[in-house]
């Protein structure tokens, strides 16, 4: 997999965890506003199909890389460099969640998790700032969750290295924003996934609907949109942050639905004229 060298002067971004869902999305978005793009992934198939039904062989460099691994990560970096010539925008997107009781997480899932939701947003921003400082400076947008931002069932591992993640975003923004690098977090709620629909109950969604003030999942699309703002020079001030696209989730607190409905305003509907 790979593309030929370009002159081209098209900023960079490097998106991990870029084959499918919510990376790809930012990866399409960043296309969009004339990007070239990096897409790192560990699913080697996935991959190969997003590199060759995105048909852009000038602007997309796909490679697959376990972020968790520094030495891959280190290679993958330089292979976009070299190809490239810049990095301008890092997305460390890549995740993987294990949904179980507390007590029946073991530690080697604890730690798979946190190496890869957390160990891998290090190794990645460590391996593309060199490259950033060396072009001037960059941005750095770490997806984390709103399970950072509060706890929830069965998600002991996946919320703590989201938490982690936030925190790790405040760090680098400290350190390297002195560098020309600003870092910042989104934080989603619930996304209208292939991953979701799969493991989302009818019920589950329900429940998601019943307690998110816009009574409805994200799309990918709208995370997207977050990200590259971020990375844009619309938010060339904002730097330590993390937004929360969650629908307004994190801020409902208790929020009880059966409150919600039985005092929602009433308002009547317009006659059509």
């Amino acid at each position: 997999m790979g593309v030929a060298k370009t002159s081209s002067k098209a900023p960079v971004a490097v998106v991990t965890g870029g084959a499918r869902g919510i990376g790809l999305a930012i990866a399409q978005r960043f296309l969009a506003e004339g990007y070239r793009v990096a897409l790192l992934d560990i699913d080697r198939k996935t991959l190969t199909a997003t590199e060759k039904r995105l048909a852009e062989p000038e602007r997309v460099l796909a490679l697959p890389c376990d972020v968790s691994d520094v030495k891959q990560v280190s290679v993958a970096v330089s292979k976009v460099a070299r190809t490239f010539g810049r990095i301008d925008a890092l997305v460390n997107n890549a995740g993987i969640a294990i949904f179980k009781p507390i007590l029946e997480t073991s530690f080697a899932e604890w730690q798979r998790v946190l190496s890869v939701n957390l160990n891998g947003a290090f190794n990645c921003t460590h391996a593309c700032a060199p490259f950033m400082i060396k072009g001037g400076g960059g941005a750095v947008v770490n997806i984390a969750s709103i399970s950072g931002l509060r706890a929830s069932t069965l998600r002991v591992a996946y919320g703590t290295s989201k938490a982690a993640l936030i925190h790790l975003t405040k760090q680098y923004a400290v350190e390297l924003g002195t560098l020309g690098i600003r870092v910042n977090c989104v934080a989603p709620g619930p996304v209208d996934t292939e991953m979701s629909r799969l493991v989302h109950s009818v019920a589950i969604r329900q429940d998601y609907y019943d307690i998110i003030p816009l009574n409805r999942y994200g799309t990918v699309d709208e995370i997207a949109a977050a990200v590259v703002f971020l990375c844009s020079e619309d938010a060339s001030y904002i730097n330590g942050q993390t937004l929360a696209a969650d629908g307004g989730f994190e801020a409902m607190g208790v929020g009880l639905p059966t409150l919600r409905r039985d005092f929602a305003p009433k308002v009547k509907p317009r006659k059509a004229r």
